[in-house]
């Protein structure tokens, strides 16, 4: 039986790399910038360094990669090979622009406002993390450990994730001794996340609409003749009364929703419209959306 030849793409792989380091870039500067110097604690790992750095003054960028040690090792088995070494070179890239930044090149802290680095640290934190992640790869951290818990407790990934940058951040009150502390690190755990998001999905610039008529045509009619949209027919049956109808779906700009809206209200009252957000639409009357990376 002969052996399947995976072939590398090593435009994809040299891709990525640039990624990680990119993204490790941004990470570095995070820390330096704002995070080490204000006493920002942002979960993870990382943020579990800068408590051990304030504590023994072994450097973040060292503490980073020895607290990531032990959980990569425990959480190679679910990575793949692939990913694994990849991850590895987040981890090990991500320590050294920490250290660059921090040690190497000792930049000045670009604020003392602690609310001010909590954003911007958060920001450039989760532009380096999105980065890393869009590279097919990992810094490590608290979602190895998500994992364990979830095997150990049956806890979801994500709620262990939670308790575990819960417990990170608090302890940065009770080490720095200001309840405050904490407050700026949950802050910037949440624009950090926000950020993330927008990197890998992207800004929502459309909407699909969902339209449960019983005068489907008709509004097929106007949104074709009227804003230059199609829409797609799905036959379905109502819950209450059974009754066999067609749903409208159809994909608008953002800025069209309230058009939309008055031709399906002027048409049908009782429509049932159900709107949500796209994040990326290929297709004749859509432009493919443009990486901002």
């Amino acid at each position: 039986m002969k052996k399947t030849v995976v072939k590398i793409n090593w435009r994809e792989e040299i891709g990525d790399l640039l990624f990680i380091v990119l993204g490790s870039i941004f990470l570095g500067l995070s820390y330096a910038l704002f995070l080490i110097p204000n006493h920002i604690v942002p979960g993870g790992l990382g943020g579990l360094a800068i408590v051990i750095n304030y504590l023994t003054k072994i450097s973040v960028g060292i503490g980073y990669v020895i607290l990531n040690i032990p959980v990569f090792i425990l959480g190679i088995k679910n990575l793949g090979k692939r990913y694994g070494i990849k991850s590895l070179l987040g981890i090990i890239s991500s320590s050294f622009f920490i250290d660059f930044f921090n040690k190497f090149l000792s930049l000045p802290p670009a604020t003392s406002n602690k609310l001010l680095s909590a954003i911007y640290g958060g920001v450039l934190l989760g532009l380096g993390l999105g980065i890393v992640f869009r590279g097919h790869a990992s810094t490590g951290g608290t979602d190895v450990i998500g994992q364990v818990l979830n095997r150990v407790t049956n806890l979801s990934v994500g709620v262990g994730i939670l308790i575990v940058d819960f417990l990170i951040i608090s302890l940065s009150g009770i080490v720095f001794g200001s309840a405050e502390y904490p407050l700026y690190g949950y802050l910037a755990l949440f624009i950090s996340s926000k950020v993330i998001d927008f990197v890998l999905e992207g800004w929502s610039y459309a909407k699909m609409t969902l339209i449960i008529t019983e005068k489907p045509g008709k509004i097929k009619k106007v949104i074709l003749s009227e804003m230059k949209r199609g829409t797609t027919g799905i036959r379905s049956i109502t819950g209450y009364r059974r009754k066999e109808t067609e749903v409208l779906l159809v994909v608008v700009a953002r800025k069209e929703i309230p058009v939309l809206k008055q031709y399906v209200k002027k048409i049908d009252p009782n429509a049932f419209v159900i709107i949500t957000d796209v994040y990326e639409v290929l297709g004749r009357g859509f432009k493919p959306r443009t990486s901002l990376l």
